[in-house]
């Protein structure tokens, strides 16, 4: 079932009253630079914005998606704190019932994202753990790989479970999305080296690829060199293919085998429930094939 659809498009009226309808809650995004909330008047003024923006469209609370980097003890890292905890009391207040989220997939200074999980996850109603671009910084080879690989998901949800939070904080974000990879060199055992580009600090990032939906990626395996390939280590699928200008691309993605074992982690251990980003890139057409992958899609997210 769900329970809880967060808005980051144009305001949907027609959606709104649908999810309402099914008794999910509709939250509004939240992104704001951390360096103006740093003054204390500015933070109030942006939190007040947001609530009467959220009561104004009948919606039902706040997705916090701050992704930037912030260094531990810097004036943002309390400021990023603070704006957790102001917006939950206010929300609170003022729409009964309403629900306020934030978060990234490891705890451990990701993309130099040092925040102050421990108190963040005490102040808001649940953190969405965004479990997908796991290679946004790589140090060792400089190549192609799964989004959001099996073990490394799995140890990040330990690592927040190990700060002492609580699982049933713990909403697990799943990607139904890709990365598409032009091959710059393709080694004899399939590696494929990536273009550098460097990120917060790592020498090399998934921002060598592009981001790719679900829907297009089915298509696009129609037409693979390889067909779909299987990386037991990683637990995750992907392909070949090669362009019109006859480079080879390498596609990583997650299907319905790679997102079930995750969607069972969720439920042994506990967690609050399972999202993912996003839920309008699938084939939602009447075409039978994407019928079939599209149910298959939102049937994994029970588990296997």
């Amino acid at each position: 079932m769900v329970t809880t659809l967060a808005m980051f498009g144009p305001y949907d009226a027609e959606l709104m009253c649908h999810a309402h309808s099914k008794g999910a809650r509709v939250v509004l995004k939240g992104d704001v630079h951390l360096s103006y909330i740093v003054d204390k008047s500015n933070r109030t003024t942006w939190i007040t914005d947001q609530v009467n923006l959220a009561k104004r469209q009948f919606m039902d609370g706040i997705n916090i998606d701050i992704e930037q980097a912030v260094d531990e003890g810097s004036p943002e890292y309390y400021a990023l704190t603070n704006l957790v905890k102001e917006t939950t009391a206010a929300f609170h207040k003022e729409i009964p019932g309403s629900q306020v989220s934030d978060v990234a997939w490891s705890p451990k200074c990701i993309d130099k994202r040092c925040y102050d999980y421990v108190t963040i996850a005490e102040s808001c109603d649940l953190l969405f753990v965004m479990s997908y671009d796991e290679q946004s910084q790589i140090t060792g080879d400089c190549i192609g790989m799964a989004n959001a690989p099996l073990l490394q998901t799995l140890e990040a949800y330990q690592e927040y479970i190990d700060l002492k939070i609580d699982a049933k904080k713990l909403v697990m974000g799943v990607p139904w999305y890709g990365y598409d990879y032009p091959c710059v060199n393709l080694s004899q055992k399939g590696a494929c080296y990536i273009e550098k580009v460097p990120f917060r600090g790592a020498p090399c990032s998934d921002a060598a690829g592009r981001q790719k939906p679900y829907e297009w990626i089915m298509k696009q395996l129609n037409s693979s060199m390889s067909g779909r390939l299987w990386d037991d280590e990683q637990k995750a699928p992907y392909f070949y293919y090669k362009d019109q200008n006859g480079q080879i691309h390498q596609v990583w993605y997650d299907d319905p085998q790679s997102i079930c074992p995750k969607a069972d982690h969720a439920k042994a251990k506990g967690l609050r429930g399972i999202g993912m980003w996003n839920g309008n890139i699938l084939d939602y057409s009447h075409d039978p094939v994407a019928v079939q992958q599209t149910a298959m899609m939102w049937n994994a997210l029970l588990g296997c």
